[in-house]
């Protein structure tokens, strides 16, 4: 895993920071270090999700997904941090097990996609630390229902992800269904690396030793001081970034199957950060599709952004025949790697051109171990911005507000929160 800073640095890009910045900054590097340490160290509420490459046990994953190894498909309920860890794995991930995720209430996309699978031959993971998450238990009750008519047994299909005690809990015991525990002390949005996230890869066949591997190896790197970590540089230079103004952070693979990831890393650092007034606003894009699209707004518009590319140094490529067409001779006896290399460089160059700040972030492969690398670099470095900040990085107090007002209209409770929807203020145009 490695970093490099060099475009953000402000002989490069404005807003940028100064080595000299950096070397002050490391001074709280360290003080942050020293917390968070303490805090992995008394498996304190969030701190312990660091430990998770050590504290997972994949073979107590392994053996609860044993009834479910000849499965075409596997098929997660849950939403945010209990889908988002296991899709980016999924869609990582070559695998001839299909993997989907039921992590919204779209009434038309659920009806679409259970009609679109074998149930029969589908493994159901219910994945709610808490038993009760109002999304997840609806869609569950939809897909049993869809099992039940389809005369498929749910109980022999399904398993659950959830904590000592709630209605899943309740519902596994009184079936006897396989049930993994999610990990005291790990919000859902750093539960990647545990039962949460690795469960659906192990039924898809994946190595998920070698996702801890990958993540213990970022773990052993972090130190008293960001040049000597890639977490704690990245951490870091966005919050001295986002001081100086570049509030927006793009992040931008250069890979296909690191889409989803874009959008774990939009969870994890929108929720963990935006707190107190304060927080980089995540935006997801994709090279090099988005070259085409959201770059004009990245290079000439305002400077209020950073943009992160990621990118695999070694990959599968495919050649481009060669061609007489005029005008793409250029092409010819080339391949879609190198051409896609090339966007990269290009566009990175470009931001650089024009004074726009931006840091790369570099694995070998998009693989098991690179996967595990890559998400606990981004992990540490979202804990190591929140100390930088001083905001509590593992609460969600305005996530759970809207959960209490969805509760309170659904007639789930009285939540004050709820009155409030009839007070919203109109204006229509019709």
């Amino acid at each position: 895993m490695r970093v490099d800073l060099g475009n953000a640095l402000d002989s490069v890009a404005s807003p940028g920071v100064s080595r000299d910045t950096l070397s002050r900054l490391d001074d709280r590097v360290a003080d942050a270090h020293e917390r968070i340490e303490t805090g992995r160290a008394n498996d304190e509420h969030g701190y312990a999700a660091l430990n998770l490459p050590e504290t997972t046990n994949p073979a107590e994953i392994r053996t609860a997904v044993e009834p479910f190894a000849d499965v075409e498909t596997v098929l997660t309920v849950g939403i945010g941090g209990s889908a988002l860890g296991a899709a980016t794995l999924a869609h990582g991930l070559e695998s001839d097990v299909d993997a989907y995720f039921l992590d919204n209430v779209d009434p038309e996309h659920v009806a679409s996609l259970l009609d679109g699978i074998s149930l029969a031959d589908t493994a159901v993971n219910v994945v709610s630390r808490s038993g009760t998450t109002a999304e997840t238990l609806a869609n569950f009750l939809v897909v049993r229902d869809a099992m039940e008519s389809a005369g498929v047994d749910w109980t022999e299909q399904t398993f659950v992800t959830t904590g000592e005690e709630g209605n899943l809990r309740n519902l596994a015991d009184r079936h006897d269904l396989p049930a993994l525990d999610v990990p005291d002390g790990v919000p859902g949005r750093f539960s990647m690396l545990s039962t949460v996230g690795l469960a659906c890869a192990a039924i898809q066949g994946h190595d998920i030793e070698a996702v801890l591997d990958g993540a213990q190896a970022e773990a052993d790197r972090l130190g008293g001081s960001l040049f000597e970590s890639p977490a704690y540089a990245y951490g870091a230079i966005t919050y001295a970034l986002d001081e100086r103004g570049a509030g927006i952070n793009a992040m931008m693979p250069y890979a296909e199957s690191l889409e989803t990831y874009a959008e774990w890393f939009a969870q994890l650092w929108a929720e963990s950060l935006g707190k107190d007034g304060v927080g980089q606003t995540p935006v997801r894009a994709l090279g090099a599709t988005d070259q085409h699209s959201q770059l004009q707004l990245y290079r000439a518009g305002p400077s209020d952004k950073m943009v992160t590319f990621v990118r695999p140094t070694e990959r599968a490529d495919r050649s481009i025949p060669e061609t007489d067409l005029p005008g793409l001779e250029y092409l010819g006896g080339s391949s879609l790697g190198t051409l896609l290399s090339a966007e990269f460089e290009a566009t990175e160059a470009s931001l650089a051109a024009s004074g726009q700040p931006n840091v790369r972030l570099e694995i070998d492969r998009v693989d098991e171990y690179g996967l595990g690398e890559l998400c606990y670099c981004l992990e540490a470095a979202c804990v190591l911005a929140g100390e930088l900040y001083s905001v509590e990085t593992f609460n969600q107090p305005a996530v759970e507000w809207g959960k209490r007002a969805a509760r309170g209209l659904l007639g789930g409770g009285e939540f004050e929160e709820a009155e409030a929807v009839a007070e919203k203020s109109k204006l229509v145009v019709e």
